[in-house]
């Protein structure tokens, strides 16, 4: 069964926070950061993958993904810094060939 994955996407400056949800993690943070579609993430620069989840089932991803939504920023900031304190760019050093 194919995996998907919640993540969270913040700019340079880790103002901003994006909550998405997909079954390609890898292409759709290249797509981000390449800003391949209008919206959030291009208007505010969201091009850092900084907290992702792994999950079975997309439905399960996609209860998650409402659940983390429906909370406040301080919440979301707790879950980065626990698995990333310094708010790295989880997504370097991949390699992006499609």
């Amino acid at each position: 069964m194919k995996k998907s994955y919640v993540y969270f996407m913040t700019n340079k400056n880790n103002t901003v926070i994006y909550i998405g949800v997909t079954s390609n993690l890898i292409k759709r943070v290249y797509q981000h950061k390449t800003k391949s579609y209008k919206g959030f993430t291009n208007k505010y620069n969201c091009d850092k993958l900084v907290y992702f989840e792994e999950f079975e089932d997309i439905n399960q991803a996609i209860i998650r993904e409402k659940q983390l939504k429906a909370g406040n920023r301080k919440r979301k900031e707790e879950l980065i810094n626990i698995e990333n304190s310094d708010w790295n760019d989880l997504s370097d050093g991949w390699l992006f060939q499609f």
